[in-house]
């Protein structure tokens, strides 16, 4: 790997580390979370770009140090939230990477796909949000169906649905073939009609 992306690699992963929160294994959760995004870039993408994986990893940087409780509660104070998650993790992954020495176009097209820019006609953002949904449904959706276990079956098809229409085809067949708990699947399987 070339220097300024093993750096960068480096740098972003440090960051992830100051994540307090922790995945299953105990590790950050922060950089479980990367290597989840990565992963599942890397099979929507087989040769993806150096600079694709970095942002890859950078799906969620320093998500912890801006908590949902900063913002009102409802449908609102949640999208609020999530539009300023991408444009900071946009300015600080972009910061890390050139700080690392990558190239400044490569640091503002990761830029654009960590903040969501595009979507579905930029590639590299579609690529981000398909292995994002992807890692959800593989590792999360569990703990999200705990955390709203007063959700109705049909707000929690809703949501899979209208998280469904946001994928690629590409993902959405990744998705199908994912090992869900049963009633996690028939949930999904209701969501988009298979």
């Amino acid at each position: 790997m070339i220097p300024a992306y093993q750096r960068a690699r480096e740098l972003i992963d440090d960051a992830h580390r100051a994540d307090p929160g922790r995945s299953p294994d105990g590790a950050p959760a922060e950089l479980a979370y990367a290597d989840g995004v990565e992963k599942w870039v890397v099979a929507i993408v087989p040769d993806a770009s150096p600079i694709l994986r970095l942002a890859a990893r950078c799906q969620h940087l320093e998500r912890w140090a801006t908590p949902r409780s900063l913002f009102p509660e409802g449908k609102a104070g949640y999208l609020a939230w999530r539009r300023s998650l991408y444009v900071k993790q946009a300015e600080r992954a972009r910061g890390i990477l050139l700080g690392a020495g990558i190239p400044a176009a490569e640091a503002e097209d990761a830029a654009t796909w960590i903040s969501k820019t595009g979507l579905r006609t930029n590639a590299g953002t579609q690529a981000l949000e398909d292995a994002a949904v992807l890692v959800f449904l593989e590792s999360e959706i569990l703990r999200f169906r705990e955390q709203h276990a007063d959700y109705p079956r049909e707000k929690f098809v809703d949501i899979l649905r209208k998280t469904w229409r946001k994928m690629s085809p590409r993902a959405q067949d990744l998705a199908l073939k994912l090992e869900l708990p049963k009633d996690v699947a028939a949930l999904v399987r209701e969501a988009v009609g298979a």
